[in-house]
């Protein structure tokens, strides 16, 4: 079982579902919780037989699919998927177990298992050709989760989600195509394994191109600014379970592919690149922190400030050092937990009220006082505060990239401070001061079933601000071979000169530990 566990976590999902047909739909939420609590222990056991001192590949499956033009099923995790998988194990099994939803619940939760394959598969694939057939896999559910379950634009926010994340798709397999090319230029063989494709040495001036056209499809699933705008619809007309798998799962995927694919295959144009992406990614802060002041709805106040926080993981990114890089990975998974718990909060009360608009509420604090103080909780753990999740990678993430400029890393980290103003404004609004609504008078606190879904939430974002090490170390020294790689391809000089080499560094150490 151990040699094939990773084809057991990406398939079992699927085969549960396609099971889920004939199982009564009464019985279908018990048995999606069953499913999705075996699928997240698989993930937790996969933890566990992980060597967290090894940077390289592990779990490795690799079978033929089209032998002729080199795609294989090919699998396997390092430091920097293994906790990405498991956050999308556990925000599966945490979001079925939290549903309110009653219509066509059965339906719900057969896609929701689905969506699980594809989330795993992605994380996963080390085959160009399988990444993009579960990344594409992806939006079928999504798309079907906002269409068939959303709010009254629920139409018109699934097909946007869906146009645009497609349209990038596609450029994206086009740069696929060329790097599988150019790799059959150099060999005479096909072969779309990125572990193959790590050995290339591209002339710096298509690797510009194929940036470019990894970067479309990657920056729209981010989604960075200017690409940013068919976020908001998607999670405003999303159901509370859409809300969370979307921002703490999906997104993931874009940073994560930046990781994976652009900075190693492509390490000249990254750093050449690496200014211009830093300034998308500063607006992304600044413009997405100042429109969710402006919001009169919760959700949306949430959904900006989802944007906001991805622009400091794609600052960290672009740091192209262990720093910066480790800090994004870090903040990836701690967007994930804080998020996904903020929409989960959002869900509550939207079901107890039916609105979203902070107008309507005022006073939630004397009224329903467990909740307010989970939600003040995840807002602190989303400002960034310090023992709290969100505060070690951003920290991380503004460390790397000062390495890199000064005056970016001020005007990012002053711009983080606006994140404080608008969500403890909007935190004022909603929770403090009279109850001036006679219906939240007697509004039910936080059921016991609400709080099984968000104490493990809360227990994370304390448990990992405190003691990030168990996540943090395996990812650091995955992290530490991508950045030697791509300080090893690079040719130009200011790739060179931005790029640190580990090799050299870690020599140095040892000789000033030795005197």
């Amino acid at each position: 079982m151990q040699e094939h566990i990773l084809s057991i976590l990406i398939f079992f999902p699927a085969l549960a579902a396609m099971l889920g047909f004939v199982v009564h739909k009464d019985s279908a939420r018990a048995y999606g919780i069953t499913v999705a609590a075996v699928e997240f222990f698989l993930s937790l056991w996969l933890w566990k037989m992980y060597d967290p001192m090894t940077s390289g590949m592990q779990f490795m499956e690799s079978a033929p699919l089209i032998s002729a033009f080199g795609i294989n099923y090919l699998v396997g995790i390092d430091g920097i998927s293994l906790f990405i998988i498991i956050l999308s194990t556990f925000f599966t099994m945490i979001g079925i177990a939290s549903l309110t939803e009653t219509r066509r619940i059965k339906d719900l939760i057969i896609t929701l298992l689905f969506l699980e394959m594809t989330m795993v598969g992605v994380f996963a694939a080390l085959d160009a050709i399988v990444f993009y057939v579960f990344w594409e896999l992806s939006l079928i559910p999504m798309l079907y989760i906002i269409g068939a379950w959303g709010g009254p634009l629920r139409i018109y926010a699934s097909i946007k989600f869906f146009l645009y994340t497609f349209t990038g798709s596609l450029v994206m397999l086009v740069g696929m195509l060329f790097m599988a090319y150019f790799y059959f230029q150099a060999t005479g063989q096909w072969s779309f394994s990125l572990l193959e494709w790590y050995r290339l040495i591209l002339p710096a001036n298509f690797q510009m191109w194929l940036f470019a056209a990894f970067f479309l499809g990657f920056a729209i699933k981010v989604p960075m600014f200017p690409f940013h705008t068919w976020l908001p619809y998607a999670h405003g007309q999303a159901p509370t379970i859409g809300s969370v798998i979307l921002a703490a799962i999906l997104l993931k995927m874009g940073t994560y592919a930046f990781v994976r694919f652009s900075l190693p295959l492509f390490p000249d144009a990254s750093v050449a690149f690496m200014f211009p992406i830093a300034i998308l990614a500063i607006i992304m802060i600044v413009y997405t922190a100042m429109v969710a002041y402006a919001q009169e709805d919760i959700k949306q106040v949430v959904a900006y400030s989802s944007v906001s926080h991805m622009g400091v993981i794609i600052l960290g990114t672009f740091a192209l050092n262990v720093e910066g890089i480790s800090g994004s990975v870090f903040l990836m998974i701690a967007h994930g937990v804080v998020s996904g718990a903020l929409f989960l909060l959002v869900g509550v009360i939207y079901d107890r009220r039916h609105t979203k608009l902070m107008s309507e509420f005022g006073g939630l604090a004397s009224v329903m006082p467990r909740y307010a103080t989970i939600f003040g909780i995840m807002m602190m753990a989303s400002v960034g505060l310090p023992l709290t999740i969100n505060f070690v990678g951003e920290f991380l993430s503004l460390l790397g990239f000062y390495k890199q400029s000064h005056s970016y890393t001020l005007v990012a980290g002053t711009a983080i401070i606006v994140g404080a103003i608008y969500i403890l404004s909007a935190y004022k609004k909603a929770f403090f001061g009279p109850v001036t609504k006679e219906e939240n008078k007697n509004l039910k606190d936080i059921n016991r079933t609400e709080l099984y879904g968000l104490i493990p939430l809360v227990i994370i974002a304390i448990w990992l601000g405190v003691y990030p090490k168990p996540v943090l170390e395996p990812i650091n020294n995955s992290v530490e071979a991508i950045v030697q790689l791509m300080h090893d391809k690079a040719q130009t000089p200011e790739a060179q000169k931005r790029i640190p080499n580990l090799t050299q560094s870690d020599s140095m150490n040892s000789v000033q530990e030795a005197h």
